[in-house]
């Protein structure tokens, strides 16, 4: 909560040094850059602007504890409805990448340490050390290129085909909505517009797994309960992606809330490449519009969405290791 409440003042004083008094406030509350002096006027009294920074701040907080996030300047309706819209599509994309940057980690990280340190080992580690190193940008434009324009193997943009009709909203996501609604052929498109963005996300993400996953599972084969798998007559196959594999994940959890956190933020680029329509291009639009309710409003929903993240991260550390004792 202190995190938070740190996160939001910071944004407030970001913006009143941007624009330092009420009129300059105002015209970014204002939907056109060309508005009468008395229109200023009404929006200044309607969002308080000339009150003292700490009083803004203090019912801005206020607000928020009772579930409203303000007025969006662009759209003219309240951003908890446009939060609502966007933010499960974000979820959707970030989750599948993360998923997938998970799995491709834990696997090149268990047998790049498993075949060390040979030609496979370091093929793995240029791969990853290549692709963390890469800016999202690069690696969607990459990506985008090769997959969807020169092969045309899976749509460039867009999260579904135009021509369907959508299923009735009842989570946001995209994928459960279709399959709750028993639309199989939405289901496909939404499935294949989704495949090429997640990908990007993995693509950037699951270096850090597999750097993570190497070194956790070397220390892990030199442990004497694998040695004594090897005198039971295991194969040194059995006893990696066995035992020492089970015990090689667990670091792996507590890397979750930070990938999650740095997918959030990868998500924004991504979605504006792939046209794709949740918070990043949401975000994109927002600033593009000088819309600073809407930055706000993003700014505190990523904020409370990775401070769960990392909640969630520290339940799982303590329920994959016994040892561990929340407190």
């Amino acid at each position: 909560m202190v995190t938070l409440l740190f996160l939001i003042l910071f944004i407030f004083t970001l913006v009143h040094v941007i624009a330092p008094s009420p009129i300059e406030l105002a015209r970014l509350y204002a939907p056109s850059p060309h508005v009468p002096p008395s229109a200023l006027q009404l929006i200044i009294k309607q969002y308080n602007l000339d009150a003292p920074l700490p009083v803004q701040f203090y019912t801005y907080v206020v607000n928020l504890l009772q579930g409203s996030l303000g007025l969006d300047v662009l759209y003219k309706i309240p951003e908890v409805l446009l939060i609502e819209k966007f933010l499960p599509i974000t979820l959707e994309l970030v989750l599948t990448g993360l998923v997938l940057a998970i799995v491709i980690g834990l696997f090149t990280g268990a047998i790049a340490a498993v075949n060390r340190p040979g030609g496979l080992d370091q093929g793995i580690r240029i791969l990853y050390l290549v692709t963390w190193s890469s800016p999202p940008f690069l690696a969607a434009f990459v990506i985008q290129l090769v997959v969807a324009y020169q092969f045309g193997l899976l749509p460039a943009t867009g999260m579904v085909n135009p021509a369907l009709t959508p299923p009735p909203v009842q989570t946001g996501f995209l994928l459960v909505d279709s399959l709750l609604a028993g639309d199989l052929p939405y289901f496909t498109d939404a499935l294949h517009h989704l495949i090429l963005p997640s990908l990007v996300i993995a693509v950037t993400t699951f270096g850090v797994a597999t750097r993570i996953m190497r070194s956790s599972m070397i220390e892990a084969l030199d442990k004497d309960y694998v040695k004594l798998e090897y005198m039971k007559g295991y194969s040194k196959r059995q006893a990696a992606y066995g035992t020492a594999f089970r015990n090689a994940i667990v670091p792996i959890i507590t890397l979750c809330a930070l990938f999650f956190g740095t997918s959030t933020a990868g998500a924004v680029i991504v979605e504006d490449i792939f046209d794709y329509h949740g918070m990043g291009w949401f975000t994109v639009q927002a600033i593009y519009g000088l819309d600073y309710v809407a930055i706000l409003a993003i700014t505190v929903v990523v904020g409370i969405t990775v401070i769960l993240a990392n909640f969630v991260a520290d339940i799982l550390y303590g329920l994959a290791d016994p040892r561990v004792r929340l407190t």
